[in-house]
Order: structure tokens, then sequence, then C-alpha cells
């Protein structure tokens, strides 16, 4: 486990761990572990969150967390929710949104979707920690990432080649199952809103998976990193309603 957790940290997050080359089928057979990085994720953002209340007004507090958690995963799937409003948010043809997607410019679609996405966030996790929910720090990473292996695991991929599909190969259900497993220790911080937090996030896995569907023929790496940043947004929400 340990090794497929070095390889998920490895793609996952822009902390300082080696400069040995991953292969994407590597990433693929860690995927199981995706909900651990989370975890790691989520107890650094507490943590930080923690010491900066001892320095910092709220406001501020919340600011500088949420800029943390971009920065530990290099905005990798922000930007892959930034590509996803350009694409899918289009009035085009599905061969024209994949071509879309393979498009490095941003467009008005995504900067707005990424304002509005940030302002949620911030808003959200305001909320939470102002009521004291600094459980939601440690649930929305995990489930965001469990939530991509999901997908990986039950929907297609939109091309035969490319980061998304070379990641999702081998993918099965004994990673999606050994990805479920990993979120049981969760239950620690709260049987509650651990249980009703992992229900939402299933069916909205299910609703955007259904909406994906119907505008590409399958899922990509930009669409798994929008599901990610969409679930970790429902939580935080959830958290703070």
């Amino acid at each position: 486990m340990l090794r497929s957790l070095f390889v998920a940290l490895h793609f996952l997050t822009r902390l300082p761990l080696s400069a040995r080359e991953i292969s994407l089928e590597e990433v693929g057979r860690a995927a199981w572990t995706f909900p651990a990085v989370g975890v790691l994720i989520g107890g650094l953002l507490a943590g930080a969150g923690w010491l900066l209340g001892h320095l910092f007004p709220p406001l501020l507090v919340v600011a500088l967390v949420l800029a943390l958690w971009v920065a530990v995963t290099g905005a990798l799937h922000l930007d892959g929710f930034v590509d996803c409003c350009d694409a899918l948010l289009a009035a085009r043809p599905p061969e024209v949104r994949l071509e879309i997607l393979r498009d490095t410019h941003v467009g008005a679609f995504g900067v707005v979707g990424a304002t509005m996405l940030l302002l949620v966030k911030f808003a959200a996790l305001e909320a939470c920690i102002s009521a004291g929910e600094w459980t939601a720090l440690l649930l929305a990473p995990p489930l965001g990432r469990w939530a991509m292996v999901y997908a990986m695991a039950r929907y297609p991929s939109a091309r035969s080649a490319g980061m998304g599909q070379a990641v999702k190969g081998p993918v099965g259900g004994r990673s999606l199952g050994g990805a479920t497993l990993l979120l049981l220790p969760m239950l620690i911080v709260g049987p509650l809103e651990v249980l009703r937090s992992s229900a939402l996030v299933w069916v909205f896995t299910l609703l955007f998976a259904r909406w994906v569907l119907r505008r590409i023929p399958g899922f990509t790496g930009d669409v798994y990193g929008a599901l990610c940043e969409l679930v970790e947004a429902v939580v935080l929400l959830t958290l703070a309603a």
C-alpha cells in the first residue's frame, strides 16, 4: 500500500517527494489509494487552518486555507474544471466539445465557472469553520477523490488514448472496493456526517455522469478533475447547511 500511496501522492499533489518519473499506468494501479491522499490533504489543511487561526482573523484564515488547497494539488483538478466549463457548457457537437477539452486556452465559461466555484467553496468553508465544523476539511478531499475512482471504474472513456484513459485502464471493481474501504476510518470524525455526505456524493456523481454522457461519449482526465472539484464543493455545502 505504501508504494501505491506514494505514486498517488506524486500524481495528485505537488508535495516534494521524488524526481523519479511515474507512469500513468502506475497511477491507475494506485488509484484505489486516492481517498487516502485526500485524507492527508484534509489533515494538512485542517492543521494549517488551526495554526493560522492563532495569527489571523477568520476570513483571512479561510482565504489562506483555500489558497493552500489549490497550491497543494497544483490546481490539477481546478484546471480540469475550467476546461470542462468551456467545453461542456458550450452549445457544440460532442466532437467539437472534445476538441475544446484539448485546448489549453481559457474561455469565458471557464473564467466565470472557476470564479463561482471558488466563491462557493470560500463561503461554504467559512460557514463550516465559523461553526466549528473542521470535519469539512477532513471529508471533502477524500470524497472528491473517491468519486474519481468511482467514475473511472463505472463509466467509459471519451477517447481511446490520453491521460484519462491511461489512468483509467487498470481501474476496476477491485480498485473501487479498495477506495471505498479506505473511507471507513473516516467514520471516526462523525458517523452521521460521513454517511450523509457519502450518500449525497454518490447521488451527485451519478447525476453528473449522466449529464456528462449526454454531451460527450465518456470521461476524460479533465472531467475527472471537474468531478473532484464539484464533489468537494458539495461536501462543503452539505456540512455548511
